[in-house]
């Protein structure tokens, strides 16, 4: 995998959360599940990779899924 930056140091990140994810926005929180269609995972499973040398997150965006909807 190779990054829009051209970098090839990607970090592949897999944690399993349970249901102990908090995700903040404005003023709005969320307790819980990690949300899906956002680009991070979703259910029991944070999952994604990142840039170590410019910082983005892999994977396709923009993102149009709100992540306080109900999943």
């Amino acid at each position: 995998m190779k990054c829009e930056c051209g970098s090839e140091r990607i970090l592949d990140i897999s944690a399993k959360t349970s249901d102990r994810c908090v995700i903040r926005a404005g003023e709005r929180e969320q307790h819980g599940y990690v949300p899906y269609g956002v680009g991070i995972g979703g259910g029991d499973y944070l999952e994604f990779n990142y840039c170590l040398d410019c910082g983005r997150i892999q994977g396709d965006f923009p993102v149009t899924a709100d992540p306080f909807e109900d999943n």
